[in-house]
């Protein structure tokens, strides 16, 4: 399919043809519910740590007689049911990584951005390219294309200038091309691609995942 390309002052400089079979398949919200906890997961430290009665730092000695003292008995003062005492089966380190095949995570891609051509929310730029590194020009610039929450895939590389200059913007996010991901792309209300980004993201989808 046929779309339009911008440039940075929203004016259309010429048109790309995007491959169906990575923007135009069937969205299946079950299977990107999959992939973004899968992502999310991998983010997750695991270092969470509660101590165990034999982690618990104190005295071996009976808190007081087993006997006459009217209280419930106890055995130690390290106990859970004790204030400072253990915790009974809280969370030690864990990771929380788990599989999931490279042929679904490569689907979930083609879907997530299917999902922001099908709704309209993809922009294609001729260039992800700054003259120099202020902020107020490129926010100017985004106000002219409509953008307030985009993420933003440039090509191989991302121009210095260009992410300097958008990084104070909030809600815009800038990659590149290798670290488009289902999570970033559906995190931001339009995904912005440049030519450059168009033709990597083809060429590594379409080729085999195997």
């Amino acid at each position: 399919m046929k779309v339009a390309v911008k440039n940075i002052e929203n004016k259309e400089v010429g048109q790309v043809d995007l491959d169906d079979a990575v923007f135009n398949v069937d969205v299946k919200a079950a299977l990107l519910h999959r992939m973004v906890n899968y992502q999310l997961a991998k983010r997750r430290a695991g270092t969470h740590d509660t101590k165990e009665i034999g982690e618990v730092s104190g005295t071996g000695k009976k808190p007081f007689n087993q006997k006459g003292g009217g209280r419930a008995r106890q055995g130690s003062l390290r106990s859970p049911q004790m204030r400072g005492g253990a915790v009974v089966f809280g969370p030690t380190p864990r990771s929380y990584v788990h599989d999931l095949p490279k042929k679904v995570r490569a689907l979930a891609l083609r879907m997530a951005l299917s999902d922001k051509m099908k709704n309209n929310k993809l922009v294609v730029l001729d260039s992800a390219v700054a003259k120099d590194h202020k902020t107020k020009p490129m926010a100017a610039a985004f106000a002219k294309l409509g953008l307030t929450s985009a993420l933003i895939v440039c090509g191989k590389e991302v121009d210095a200038n260009f992410a300097r200059a958008t990084n104070n913007l909030p809600r815009i996010d800038v990659l590149p091309s290798q670290g488009a991901n289902v999570y970033d792309i559906l995190r931001r209300d339009t995904l912005v691609l440049t030519k450059e980004a168009v033709e990597d993201l083809t060429a590594r989808l379409k080729a085999p995942t195997e």
